[in-house]
């Protein structure tokens, strides 16, 4: 029984970091981790995706590159560059699952970086994560892994008694 506790906390820790590895680990890198909530770069970035963004000058991004710029009011958007108007400072873009492209150009201030990788569906889990219950589930899972191994080393120590 000792062993099975031990094992089972051990499984909970793991899957604790294997959860929050993905939006966490990036970070020390210089990668910022955003959840993508609406569905206009479908299908290559569905919703629920994680993209990992990279600071990056602006008059280095090209057409065809992602872009995660300040769309206001506290929202990121990320999609697709049109054209990139060096002169006048600003991005013409548009989402992939969208037919138009997007009504106003996005200017220099307002980029975030550029998109250099997403995770298909990741984001709801770093999503949950970054919530309250999620936060609180992650540290409920870290203390039921600290009792279990308590448990298993106070009954290892009672059967070499």
């Amino acid at each position: 029984m000792a062993a099975f506790c031990s094992a089972l906390g051990t499984v909970l820790l793991i899957l604790v970091v294997v959860a929050a590895a993905p939006a966490a680990v990036p970070r020390a890198f210089g990668l910022q981790v955003y959840e993508v909530i609406s569905g206009s770069m479908a299908p290559e970035i569905p919703t629920g995706s994680l993209v990992y963004v990279r600071k990056a000058k602006a008059e280095q991004i090209q057409a065809e590159d992602v872009i995660a710029y300040d769309g206001g009011g506290g929202a990121l958007i990320t999609h697709r560059v049109v054209e990139n108007r060096t002169l006048m400072g600003e991005f013409v873009t548009k989402g992939d699952a969208n037919e138009k492209e997007d009504p106003n150009p996005v200017s220099y201030d307002q980029l975030r970086g550029q998109v250099v990788y997403s995770i298909p569906y990741l984001g709801w889990i770093a999503g949950l994560l970054s919530e309250t219950t999620g936060k609180l589930a992650a540290a409920g899972m870290i203390a039921a892994a600290v009792l279990l191994h308590v448990a298993a080393g106070i009954m290892f120590r009672k059967t070499e008694s």
